[in-house]
This record gives C-alpha cells, sequence and structure tokens, in this order.
C-alpha cells in the first residue's frame, strides 16, 4: 500500500495539526501533512494529503479513519494517486 493518503471533505477550519494528531492516535506515525490551502488566504480547500511512516500504518489509518468526523465533517480517506499531468498521462517521477 502507498503509504501517502488523499482526506477529503474536509471543513475550511481544519488545521493541520488536528489532521496530525487524529491519524496519530492508537500509536500510529504520520511522517507529514500536507494541508491544501486556497487562494484565499487562510482557507483550506478541503482537502489535505497525509503522509504516513509506513504502509502499515498508512492501512490502519485508512481503516480506522475513513467516514471519522472531524471538525463536524466525515473524512473520506482514500489512497492517493500519483499526479496526473495536464495531457493525460502519468507525471513521471525524477529521482
Amino acid at each position: 500500500m502507498n503509504k501517502k493518503l488523499h482526506v477529503g471533505n474536509l471543513a475550511s477550519n481544519t488545521t493541520a495539526a488536528a489532521l496530525t494528531e487524529r491519524f496519530a492516535r492508537d500509536g500510529r506515525k504520520v511522517a507529514k501533512v500536507s494541508l491544501v490551502m486556497s487562494r484565499d488566504p487562510g482557507r483550506s480547500r478541503g482537502f489535505a494529503f497525509v503522509e504516513m511512516e509506513t504502509d502499515a500504518d498508512a492501512s490502519a489509518a485508512l481503516a480506522a479513519l475513513d467516514g471519522a468526523e472531524i471538525d463536524g465533517r466525515a473524512m473520506k480517506v482514500s489512497t492517493a494517486h500519483p499526479p496526473r499531468s495536464r495531457f493525460g498521462g502519468r507525471v513521471a517521477a525524477h529521482g
């Protein structure tokens, strides 16, 4: 499983700190939270990416948190997929 999760249906006031705390419950380890912000300063676009330390942590978070409530909204947690290019193909990974 991919260690990176897509988290949707977030309230505009949900913070990266709140997501980190929620995803780290039950001993899971969070590597990084990227809250996607709108052009309006301080407003979330309603989704984030959460990268977990291990595949096992990602699987556990997905099972425990898909549909769980945060800030009055039910989160939609799924495995994140690589970004697509504007032309329909996958973006090549450079490394």
